[in-house]
C-alpha cells in the first residue's frame, strides 16, 4: 500500500516575492513562520486559499484598497505618494514636502537609474540604483540596460518623460507571461534616444557602461492562453506550478497569479 504524501500548509500575508539574481532567478515568498522557494516547487501541485486581509501599514484586518494598504493608509503613507509612480513629480530636491519630507528625502535624493528593458518590447523606466536588478526582475524583463545615473529621482523622472514620447514606458504583461518578446537592440535604441534627452540630464548619461544584463526565469511551460486568478473572488485555487516570472506564478492550466497585486491578502498555501 502506498501512503499519501504528507501535506504541508503555510499561511501568511502576501508581500512581493524576494528574488536573488543568479543564472536562473531564485524566488522566495515569506510566510508567517517560514518561506517558500518556488524554484523547488515546479511541477508540484499547490492549493492557494484566501483567508483574510492585513494592511501592510496598520496591520488591521481591513479590506485592501491598493498596493497592500487599506484605504486610509493608502492616502496617508509617504511610500505611495504620486511621485512614486510619476518620478517627475518629486520635490524633495527643492525641500518641498508631499507627505513626509524626511522619508521623501531618504528615497528621492539617492542615485536613480534610467534604463531600457525588454520584457514584451523595449520600454523605458526609472528605479533607485539600489533596486538594480530587482526592478528588472519584478517586471519580467529578459534584458536590461542602464542608460543614465542621476543624483535624484526628479532628474530621472524628467528624462523618462522625455523618452517615453519615443519608446513605451509600459510592459504588456500578457505578452511577457507568454514569452512573446520583441527582439530589440537595446544599445542601438539607447543611441537613438540620447538626442531626445533634456540638456540638464545629459551629463548623467552612462556613456562608458554598455553592459546588457540577461535574465533567465524558472519557467518550464509558458501559457498560450492566460487566466488571471482573483483569489478574493475564487476563494481557493489548485494547480500545478510550471514557472515564475516577474511577480507571477504560472500554472499548468494557464492560470497566472500576481503576488504583487495581491499584497495585503492573508492566504494559506498547501503543498
Amino acid at each position: 500500500m502506498i501512503s499519501n504524501p504528507i501535506q504541508m500548509k503555510y499561511q501568511g500575508v502576501l508581500k512581493k516575492m524576494n528574488t536573488v539574481f543568479a543564472d536562473t532567478i531564485e524566488y522566495y515568498l515569506e510566510m508567517e513562520n517560514d518561506f517558500l522557494n518556488f524554484n523547488q516547487l515546479l511541477d508540484r501541485k499547490l492549493e492557494i486559499q484566501f483567508e483574510s486581509y492585513q494592511c501592510l501599514s496598520c496591520s488591521k484586518q481591513k479590506k485592501i484598497f491598493r498596493q497592500g494598504f487599506c484605504y486610509d493608509c493608502f492616502y496617508e503613507q509617504p511610500s505611495v505618494g504620486d511621485w512614486v509612480m510619476k518620478p517627475e513629480l518629486s520635490t524633495a530636491h527643492l525641500g518641498i514636502e508631499d507627505r513626509d519630507l524626511e522619508f521623501e528625502k531618504s528615497v528621492q535624493l539617492k542615485p536613480h537609474i534610467v534604463y531600457l528593458a525588454l520584457a514584451s518590447e523595449i520600454k523605458v523606466g526609472v528605479t533607485r540604483k539600489t533596486q538594480v536588478p530587482t526592478r528588472w526582475i519584478d517586471q519580467g524583463a529578459s534584458k536590461a540596460l542602464a542608460i543614465l545615473e542621476t543624483p535624484n529621482r526628479y532628474l530621472a523622472g524628467i528624462a523618462e518623460v522625455a523618452l517615453k514620447q519615443y519608446v513605451s514606458d509600459k510592459t504588456s504583461w500578457q505578452k511577457m507571461l507568454k514569452n512573446v518578446v520583441f527582439d530589440g537592440d537595446l544599445l542601438l535604441k539607447k543611441q537613438e534616444l540620447l538626442a531626445y534627452l533634456p540638456e540638464e540630464v545629459k551629463p548623467y548619461v552612462l556613456s562608458d557602461d554598455e553592459t546588457i544584463l540577461n535574465l533567465q526565469y524558472p519557467v518550464q511551460q509558458y501559457p498560450s492562453k492566460i487566466k488571471s486568478l482573483n483569489i478574493e473572488k475564487a476563494q481557493s485555487f489548485e494547480g500545478v506550478l510550471k514557472g515564475v516570472k516577474g511577480q507571477y506564478l504560472l500554472f499548468e492550466d494557464g492560470t497566472v497569479f500576481n503576488i504583487r497585486n495581491n499584497e495585503g491578502l492573508v492566504v494559506s498555501i498547501t503543498l
